[in-house]
Order: C-alpha cells, then sequence, then structure tokens
C-alpha cells in the first residue's frame, strides 16, 4: 500500500501544532451515526466479498473524520486516496470565497495529525483541487468513492465525472449534501448524473447520497434484507427516473462501535484543592453595632448599648 504524499506540508512550520484527539469524538467534522452504519454496512459487505477488490478514494476530507473511518476497512494491498486542498490556495475566486467562509481552519497539518492519531501511516494524500484525481487514481480501480468536496455546481460535476472514471464495476460512489439547502448545486449535479441515467441510486439518507454506475438491484436486495431487523432505522422505497431507491431515515440508530486511538489517552489529571475555610458567623448584634457606631451620634449609641445590655 503506498502512503507518498503528492504535495508538500504547507502550514508554516512556525505554526502551533494541532492538539493531537484523544478519541474519535474529538476529531472535527460531520459524520452522523446513521451514516457511520451506512458506510460500516457497505464497506463491510464488500470486504466480506473477495470477489470485490479495490481502492478507497476520498475527494474532500476537511479535519479527517471520515477518513479516519475509512482507513479502518483497507484491506491488505489496497491504497487509500485522499484529496483536498487543506491550505493550497484555491484555483479559482468562488472556490476561494467558499474555502474561507466554510473551512476557515482546514489545515494539512492538523488533517494529519487527526489521521495520525488513529493509523500508523497516512493515505496517499493529494494535495491539489479533486479535478486532478482522475489524473493521479487509476482508472476503475476504486470499489468505494466519497464525495465530499467543493459544493460549487462545477466542481461537483467535474467530480461526478472524475468518480465514474476511477469506479471499478459496481463501486459505490457516496455524496454528501446532495440536499443540504446551503448547497444546490450538488444537488443539481447529482440529480442530473440521475436523470441522464448513468449514475444509479442505491440509497438515499438525510445526508448523503449512496450509488453506483453499475447495477443497484444486489446492493438494494440486501440492504433492504438488513433493514428489515435493524432497530434505529425506518425505511422505505420510492421510484425515482423509474429506478427503486432506498430511502432511510433516523430513529436514534446508535454509531458502530468508534475507530480506537493508536495510544490510550492519558488520564486528566484533577487539582485537589483545600476547601476554604467558611467565614465565622457575625455575632449576635455585631451588624446592628457597626451600623450604630457609624450612624448614629455617640450619646444615643452609649444610651441604647446601656439598654440592651440591661435587658
Amino acid at each position: 500500500m503506498s502512503h507518498v504524499s503528492q504535495a508538500s506540508v504547507t502550514t508554516p512550520d512556525d505554526e502551533p501544532a494541532p492538539p493531537v484527539p484523544r478519541s474519535f469524538g474529538e476529531v472535527k467534522g460531520w459524520f452522523s451515526a446513521y451514516d457511520q452504519v451506512l458506510f460500516d454496512w457497505f464497506l463491510t459487505r464488500q470486504n466480506q466479498d473477495p470477489q470485490t477488490p479495490g481502492d478507497i478514494v476520498e475527494l474532500g476530507a476537511f479535519m479527517g473524520k471520515s477518513a479516519i473511518f475509512l482507513g479502518g476497512y483497507l484491506r491488505d494491498g489496497e491504497e487509500f486516496t485522499v484529496c483536498d486542498l487543506f491550505d493550497s490556495p484555491a484555483p479559482d475566486d468562488f472556490n476561494l470565497a467558499e474555502t474561507r467562509d466554510s473551512y476557515p481552519t482546514l489545515t494539512r497539518r492538523g488533517f494529519e495529525t487527526n489521521y495520525l492519531a488513529f493509523h500508523e501511516a497516512l493515505p496517499t494524500v493529494i494535495q491539489a483541487p479533486t479535478s486532478v484525481v482522475s489524473d493521479r487514481v487509476k482508472h476503475g480501480s476504486c470499489r468505494f468513492v466519497h464525495i465530499d468536496a467543493s459544493h460549487l455546481h462545477e466542481h461537483v460535476v467535474q467530480d461526478i465525472a472524475s468518480s465514474r472514471l476511477v469506479a471499478g464495476e459496481d463501486a459505490v460512489v457516496v455524496f454528501d449534501d446532495y440536499r443540504s439547502e446551503h448547497c444546490p448545486g450538488v444537488a443539481a449535479a447529482v440529480w442530473a448524473a440521475v436523470a441522464e441515467g448513468e449514475l444509479r441510486v442505491i440509497a438515499v439518507s438525510p445526508l448523503k447520497l449512496y450509488a453506483t454506475w453499475g447495477d443497484p438491484a444486489p446492493y438494494q436486495a440486501d440492504l433492504l434484507a438488513w433493514l428489515e431487523g435493524r432497530p434505529g432505522l425506518w425505511h422505505g422505497v420510492d421510484i425515482v427516473h423509474g429506478r427503486p431507491l432506498v430511502r432511510i431515515g433516523d430513529e436514534g440508530v446508535a454509531a458502530p462501535p468508534a475507530p480506537k486511538p493508536l495510544k490510550e489517552p492519558e488520564p486528566v489529571e484533577h487539582v485537589v484543592t483545600a476547601p476554604v475555610a467558611a467565614r465565622p458567623a457575625p455575632r449576635p448584634g455585631a451588624r446592628w453595632r457597626k451600623l450604630a457606631k457609624d450612624l448614629l451620634p455617640p450619646l444615643v449609641t452609649r444610651a441604647i448599648v446601656r439598654r440592651r445590655r440591661r435587658a
């Protein structure tokens, strides 16, 4: 498995090192429990079938949350490739604005720190626009493609075309944000590819669309059988452009076991502080005497004190 980086780290050397995550939950990113369950189902199904060889590629990595998850399903001899701009200059003004507004904290160093907390070696990292993927990844070599890169329509169209080239027969291609209100370009590009008839939808979750350039029927048959006995998820079947697709929704499903860090997290030191002694309660009448001393004439104060003593 190759782990050769195809671009140098552009994060300045004097920038403070990012903190090493102590758990998968500490890695920043958007990866719902139900999509973790579905990733696990698709990848485990592939791993159980020796007739489904192939590599894994991810377009758009952010801080590495889904990449860390995907890296746990690699088999011997397979390669995992991640492509992201990270902190490199964007290729155009629109992409620059998107990167600046949506991913201001994204750095390659942060991604690598997170990934190496869970895996002994990095994937092959292409630090470049995702448009170069079809030139850097062998055509027809991938069994699982995850696309979560630019949300700009023309870039998504290019990513779809790239996935068509690098995907193997019956590979699973997953699109993020296919229906999010802030990403209309993704929806337009993905559903156009479906309408044209080549991209075939297997299933949709609230956030991701699972498709293939091959035959979705075997996936759908196995998926529906599995969903029948799966708690925490509801499902149904719709017909879109004359083809069935499985709709899947969340009913509180639990995520699969999270990837574990290579090193056990160090226990957090609890500083024990000595209890602060309580202030003694003021003696009865102490507050009254101070107030009287401050406000009343001395003769009046002495008269009141003598009267209280006799009482």
